[in-house]
């Protein structure tokens, strides 16, 4: 997909990954709005217009249609916003899990519900979807993050077949672990002990634009979790195995949340 001199809605613009974009964005010539909460509460670069949107909304079709009525030359929407909480089931809030399936899921249902007919309209528009390696394997104390990005997962696959035969574009992009805020540092040190790559937001992004620039359709990245997530689909007996022997030191952090 062309960016330059085609406006984007960023959602996510303020966390890790968002952040990063920006810049990357800007240089490829795109125009950008970054929806936040608090519009008056960022700082963003020159060139770059903050617009109100709460993804927990329950009014958040009528957010985006105030967005789209002041701004109706946008092409795309980015959503890189997502929550995650890492806690075995027994110690989930039920406000945890509400919280992540909004954001996560909902808000990016929502958000296609709304720019889908507005880019008929405009025969042509791209809806771009950050999702996770653990929208593809179901990690311990990860279940409702990983429900939720499962979900994405299913969603943007069945909504790219149902516009198959549109010029809309429906990119798929899913990370492995990544070194953003949203991590505790329980996380961060799991993933040392376990050996778990941690890609810096920067890295990800700039994939995410190479996939965007070579209309790719769905991406996965970091090995060898996608060759995990190959075998989960195929073998999921073999990943059982292999958590089977992580879930020790995983159960431990999840009981600690300090490094053992």
């Amino acid at each position: 997909m062309q960016l330059r001199d085609r406006r984007f809605l960023l959602l996510g613009g303020t966390g890790g990954i968002g952040q990063a974009l920006i810049p990357l964005l800007l240089s490829e010539g795109a125009r950008l709005l970054v929806a936040t909460r608090r519009p008056d509460s960022i700082t963003l670069p020159e060139g770059v217009t903050a617009v109100k949107l709460d993804l927990a909304a329950e009014n958040l079709d009528q957010q985006l249609q105030a967005v789209t009525d002041e701004w109706p030359d946008l092409y795309g929407v980015i959503h890189c916003a997502g929550q995650n909480r890492f806690a075995s089931v027994e110690q989930s809030t039920i406000a945890d899990i509400d919280d992540q399936l909004v954001v996560n899921l909902r808000s990016a249902m929502i958000v296609a519900h709304h720019f889908v007919p507005m880019f008929k309209a405009l025969d042509g528009g791209a809806l771009v979807f950050v999702g996770s390696t653990f929208g593809s394997i179901g990690y311990p104390g990860y279940s409702a993050y990983c429900a939720t990005k499962f979900g994405l997962r299913g969603f943007t696959e069945a909504l790219r077949r149902e516009l198959a035969d549109s010029p809309l574009q429906v990119l798929y992009f899913a990370p492995r672990a990544t070194a953003t805020a949203m991590n505790p540092e329980s996380v961060t040190q799991l993933n040392q002990t376990l050996g778990n790559a941690m890609d810096p937001p920067e890295q990800v992004a700039a994939q995410l634009i190479s996939a965007m620039k070579r209309d790719r359709r769905r991406c996965f990245l970091g090995w060898p979790e996608k060759l995990f997530v190959a075998i989960n689909g195929v073998l999921p007996r073999l990943v059982d195995r292999a958590m089977l022997k992580q879930l020790p030191v995983i159960r431990r952090f999840l009981d600690s949340g300090v490094q053992l």
